[in-house]
């Protein structure tokens, strides 16, 4: 008689999980700082997190049971609401995947931020720098938020998971995707435009990661 197979390979699940940015929004077009300031989409962003939802309805796989989780600030939810009507599905909030704080720098010019700005040194103690600004999370107070929603959410036995989310907390979700320790992640960057779309996959047998694609925008290049 063979053996029983053992856990790992016992009805391997793969996973894929669709990180994205939100669209353009106020405080880009504005100059002002994001953080938690709760700016709305603009009419190119709004039509642009229609494009998302259209390229999403295309990749995921219909009837899958696929949920959104996204960002409780305006501009990710609006995006997040694109996606839920093309998929079907209505999204779920989640208030630790917001953009980093800059305190009371959000929403005020970002040349008033600059001014202020004290850039982490090269060296030493990245994660806990102070930047000079009053109410800013530190990078460590904010990784280790994200990190958190991240571990919930791949906690769920979900085949296909969208995820909406901001640049900053973005790039999180990437290293915390690829287990890249929370202290290294003060060095870790990765590129997501506005209303990008970041496939990460995980194999069933294996659960290696990797991901496939980084920061697409092909989808929003039909808008000219």
């Amino acid at each position: 008689m063979q053996p029983p197979p053992t856990p790992d390979l016992v009805g391997p699940r793969a996973r894929t999980l669709w990180l994205v940015t939100h669209t353009e929004a106020s405080h880009h077009v504005d100059g002002l700082v994001g953080g938690w300031f709760d700016s709305a989409l603009t009419a190119r962003g709004e039509r642009e997190a229609a494009l998302v939802g259209q390229a999403l309805r295309r990749q995921v796989p219909h009837g899958t049971g696929v949920e959104v989780v996204t960002s409780d600030l305006r501009r990710a939810r609006q995006t997040a609401d694109a996606v839920g009507d093309a998929l079907g599905v209505t999204p779920t909030l989640d208030a630790r995947l917001r953009e980093k704080s800059y305190g009371v720098a959000g929403g005020r010019p970002q040349a008033w931020l600059e001014e202020r700005f004290v850039v982490p040194p090269a060296s030493g103690d990245r994660l806990r720098h102070d930047e000079g600004v009053e109410g800013a999370e530190t990078w460590l107070t904010f990784a280790r938020r994200v990190y958190a929603g991240v571990t919930d959410l791949l906690a769920r036995a979900r085949e296909h998971q969208v995820l909406v989310a901001h640049g900053g907390s973005g790039q999180l979700v990437v290293a915390a995707w690829l287990g890249i320790p929370v202290e290294a992640t003060g060095y870790a960057r990765f590129r997501l435009p506005a209303g990008s779309i970041t496939v990460l996959r995980e194999d069933g047998r294996f659960h290696s990661r990797e991901v496939a694609e980084l920061g697409s925008t092909a989808h929003l290049r039909v808008t000219g």
